[in-house]
């Protein structure tokens, strides 16, 4: 029996590191445009019963303001992060798996004909950050990779698709720190210094102080930034201090950095807050609480006894918003279509993906938070809610928001394996409310 299991554990590593091996040969075919004769990958059918399960049992227990509509957009397996093309009504879809799918909506009804997936010619690793800029080139940041696909637009029919690696393939983190958990990472480009950011989750609940400084040094626990495009990659690390960000976005109106960040766990059902935080610097210096504050002003148990470093104090910058505990804030985009009413213009929306361990569940919602005119958070609110019945079930997880060509808010949901798409009329009156209250605890 022993030399039986010996042989499929043997079976199982050779298959693994023949898959890694034929897929970085792959990349550097890809990479000198060279054919690497893989077939069309996986498509996932759109019109079945499943879809129309998710239409009866799923869509109408959606409550959102008045004027607001969801419909289904596209099934879509472990549905992630998502980054919208430019030029065609495509949506390329990030997973914690190894796949990356494009949605595209070829008849433009507003629903996704085919779901197929993205570049097969490439074994992704935890391929969750998808980010799309404005001059057409996709980025997808893996757990230890960082991938680029010029001209992704243009290649999207094929098995072969231009893919040229930013950082290589174990170069993002050091290999010995990878984990399976946490490594979510997702990315974004800065219109004012061209350059691509990325947060990197680090894998504890809290990190024990052995990690430190090497988690500072390579921004583990924190955030990067770096050249978008081949040659010297000038990387730099821009924040630390952050637990686990899932979501991240640049204001278009100021060019601030925001980001969402998951806390401490096994604190209590009500402790710490969850967080949504504005960078008050983009400097290694300025650090955001953890691993020394646990969500808030909360301080983690493992530290609470011990002195936060001056150069951790004088430089902290504190959450915009607490969120409520362990909903698990994910991702989150600025509203920047015209469809909506105005008062949600360069608004923030962002996923809560619900609690994994809290006795009484919460969160499976989409927040909205408003800001003033001095760009800090004025109010937030739940804007799309019932994801999760009352018996505490979760029918749905949202992940991340994005805003879709025509101005309509897609929301992706890794439980059901689907994204779906907010509208609004135009007819009916969109009330906010009066009260300048937070809602969301």
């Amino acid at each position: 029996m022993k030399k039986i299991t010996s042989l499929l554990i043997t079976s199982v590593f050779l298959s693994f590191f023949s898959t890694v091996a034929f897929s970085d040969e792959n990349v550097k075919k890809l990479s000198n445009f060279q054919k690497t004769g893989t077939a069309p990958g996986i498509v996932i059918p759109q019109n079945t019963k499943f879809a129309d399960n998710i239409k009866k049992n799923v869509l109408p227990k959606i409550k959102m303001p008045p004027g607001f509509k969801i419909s289904l957009f596209a099934v879509v397996p472990d549905a992630r992060h998502m980054a919208v093309a430019r030029n065609k009504t495509t949506v390329w879809i990030g997973t914690r798996k190894d796949k990356v799918w494009q949605a595209t909506d070829r008849d433009m009804d507003d629903v996704a004909d085919t779901v197929e997936q993205f570049s097969p010619a490439v074994t992704f690793d935890i391929p969750n950050g998808v980010c799309f800029s404005d001059d057409g080139h996709l980025y997808i940041a893996e757990r230890n990779r960082v991938l680029w696909f010029p001209a992704a637009e243009y290649f999207m029919e094929s098995p072969d698709t231009v893919a040229i690696p930013i950082i290589d393939q174990g170069d993002l983190i050091p290999e010995e720190e990878e984990s399976y958990n946490h490594t979510a990472r997702v990315c974004a480009v800065n219109k004012k210094d061209n350059k691509l950011y990325i947060s990197m989750g680090q894998p504890f609940n809290v990190a024990g102080p052995d990690k430190y400084p090497l988690y500072d040094q390579v921004g583990i626990g924190g955030m990067i930034r770096f050249n978008r495009f081949p040659g010297k990659l000038d990387r730099e690390v821009v924040a630390i201090g952050i637990r686990n960000s899932v979501g991240h976005a640049f204001n278009p109106k100021d060019n601030s950095l925001w980001f969402t960040d998951n806390q401490v766990d096994g604190m209590g059902d009500e402790t710490p807050p969850g967080e949504l935080n504005k960078a008050c610097s983009l400097s290694a210096k300025t650090w955001y609480g953890h691993p020394y504050y646990g969500g808030g002003d909360v301080r983690t148990n493992e530290y609470k006894e011990k002195k936060i470093p001056e150069n951790y104090a004088k430089n902290y910058c504190k959450p915009q918003v607490d969120m409520i505990a362990h909903a698990a804030d994910l991702g989150m985009s600025f509203y920047n279509g015209k469809m909506f009413p105005k008062q949600y213009k360069n608004a923030i929306f962002s996923a809560q993906h619900g609690s994994w361990n809290a006795v009484k569940p919460r969160g499976a919602r989409v927040m909205v938070t408003y800001l003033d005119k001095k760009g800090n958070a004025s109010k937030t609110e739940p804007f799309a809610e019932g994801w999760m019945t009352e018996d505490g079930v979760y029918l749905g997880r949202p992940v991340d928001v994005q805003t879709y060509i025509d101005g309509s808010l897609l929301v992706s949901d890794d439980k059901a394996g689907v994204i779906y798409r907010i509208s609004y009329d135009g007819q009916a009156a969109s009330l906010v409310g009066d009260s300048t209250k937070s809602l969301v605890k």
